[in-house]
C-alpha cells in the first residue's frame, strides 16, 4: 500500500469541484460537489447527538432505502440544523437541483452542511449556483472540494491511500473538515471517502465503522458534539477486482487501508483544534482489554487539566497518573509506566526522572504520551490537542 499525498490526488471515475455560492460573507469557496459517473454503493456513520441536522436525516433515510448514489453536495456557512421542516425540505432541494444538473436521479444525490446552527439556509443561493458546480467538476478537483466544507479550520485535510489487489491497483481518498465541537461517538467532522475498489455492501458498511470506531471515534478537542457529524463513503467498483467480500483476505487488506485514511484525517483534525498549538496522541498499552486501554486513553485525553499542561509545556505527570486513576479501568499503581515523547516520568507509579527536564521537552508540535499499565497486552490511541486561550476566543465569538 501506497500514501499520494504529496502529488495530485484522483480516483477512477471520480469528479470534484468548489465554488463560491455566497454563503459565507467572505466570499471563500462554500459549495463543494462529488460526482461518481458510474453509480456507486454508499455507507455512511453519523452523529449520536439525539438531535440531528436535515441532511444527516436524508441520508440515513437515502442509505436504509437505497444504499447507491452518484453525488455528494456539501455546503459550509450554514449547518441547515434545527429549522424543522423548511430544513428537510431545503436539503431535499439541494439533491434535485443538483440532480437535475447531473441528469441522475434525487435518490442517488447526497447531502451535507456544516456551519451555524439554527438559521434557515439559504437554498436559493445555492440552487443558483448548483450548475456552475457541475460545470466546474474535475477529476483533479479534490482540494477545492476540501476547500470548500471548512469552517473554522485553518487547512485543508485530504489523505489517500493506493492498494493492490492482485495486479489491480485501486484508490481510498478522502476529505474531511473539524476542528472544533469535537467529541467521540461520533467526532463532530464531516468526511467523504470515495474509492474505485469494488467492495459488496455489507463489507463497505463493516470496514468503514470498523475505521470510524479506531479514528474518528478516537478523537477528542473539546468534549462537544455536533448536530451533523457525518462520514460517507462511495464505491464505484470501476477497478474492475472481484468485489470484496466481508472477512476475506482482500477485505482485511481494505479495512488496513481505509483505516490508515481516516486516522490520517483525524490526525489532521486534532493537528487543526481550534486554537490548539499541539497534537497530542496517548497511547495506552499493557490492558487487560482494549476497551480498558480505550477508557484510559479517552480520560486523559478528556483532562483539561492535562491539556492546559501540555500547552504551557508543563510535564505535570500527576495530573496524567489522576486520569488514569479516575478512568474506572481497574489498575496497579505500583505497575503504571508513563513516557512523555519517549522521556520516562513515571517508573511503577513514581517519579522516575530526576535532572533537571529537558525545555523542549513539551515545545514539539506533536507530543506523544505513553502510559504501560503493565496488566496485559492490549492498547488502544486517543487523538487530542492542547487547550489553548484562542479556542475560548474563536468560540466566545461564534454566533448561533
Amino acid at each position: 500500500m501506497k500514501s499520494t499525498n504529496k502529488t495530485t490526488i484522483t480516483v477512477p471515475g471520480f469528479k470534484f469541484s468548489a465554488i463560491s455560492a455566497g454563503i459565507k460573507k467572505s466570499g471563500l469557496k462554500d459549495l463543494a460537489l462529488i460526482f461518481s459517473e458510474d453509480k456507486a454503493i454508499v455507507k455512511g456513520v453519523f452523529t449520536s447527538n439525539k438531535i440531528k441536522a436535515a441532511p444527516v436525516k436524508v441520508d440515513i433515510e437515502r442509505i436504509r432505502k437505497r444504499g447507491k448514489g452518484q453525488a455528494i453536495i456539501i455546503n459550509s456557512g450554514n449547518a441547515n440544523a434545527c429549522t424543522g421542516l423548511r430544513g428537510l425540505k431545503d436539503a431535499k432541494d439541494m439533491a434535485i437541483n443538483t440532480a437535475k444538473s447531473l441528469g441522475i436521479l434525487a435518490e442517488l444525490v447526497y447531502v451535507s452542511s456544516t456551519g451555524l446552527i439554527g438559521r434557515p439556509l439559504p437554498i436559493q443561493k445555492i440552487k443558483k449556483a448548483i450548475p456552475d458546480a457541475v460545470k466546474k467538476l474535475s477529476s483533479r478537483g479534490i482540494k477545492n472540494a476540501a476547500s470548500a466544507i471548512m469552517t473554522t479550520d485553518t487547512f485543508e485535510k485530504i489523505y489517500s491511500k493506493k492498494i493492490r489487489f492482485g495486479n489491480k491497483q485501486g484508490t481510498i481518498a478522502g476529505i474531511a473538515k473539524g476542528a472544533g465541537m469535537i467529541s467521540p461517538h461520533m467526532a463532530t467532522m464531516l468526511c467523504f471517502i470515495v474509492t474505485d475498489i469494488s467492495v459488496t455492501p455489507g463489507a463497505l458498511d463493516s470496514a468503514l465503522r470498523q475505521a470510524v470506531n479506531k479514528s474518528f471515534n478516537r478523537l477528542v478537542i473539546d468534549n462537544d458534539m455536533s448536530t451533523n457529524d457525518t462520514v460517507l463513503i462511495m464505491a464505484n467498483g470501476i477497478l474492475k477486482n472481484s468485489p470484496i467480500k466481508k472477512n476475506s483476505l482482500p477485505y482485511y487488506k481494505f479495512e488496513a487501508a481505509l483505516s490508515e485514511v481516516t486516522y490520517n484525517l483525524s490526525k489532521m483534525i486534532a493537528r487543526d483544534g481550534e486554537g490548539a498549538t499541539k497534537l497530542i496522541e496517548v497511547i495506552v498499552k499493557g490492558a487487560r482489554t482494549e476497551s480498558d486501554a480505550e477508557k484510559v486513553a479517552r480520560t486523559i485525553a478528556h483532562s483539561m487539566l492535562v491539556k492546559t499542561a501540555l500547552y504551557g509545556q508543563s510535564p505535570n505527570w500527576g495530573r496524567i497518573m489522576a486520569a488514569i486513576g479516575y478512568s474506572g479501568v481497574k489498575i496497579n499503581e505500583q505497575k503504571i509506566n508513563i513516557h512523555i515523547n519517549k522521556l520516562e516520568l513515571v517508573n511503577k507509579g513514581i517519579g522516575a526522572y530526576t535532572n533537571r527536564l529537558p525545555g523542549n521537552l513539551l515545545s514539539k508540535k506533536e507530543i506523544a504520551i505513553i502510559i504501560d499499565l503493565g496488566l496485559g497486552k492490549k492498547e488502544a490511541r486517543v487523538l487530542t490537542c492542547d487547550l489553548t486561550e484562542k479556542y475560548i476566543r474563536i468560540n466566545a465569538c461564534y454566533m448561533t
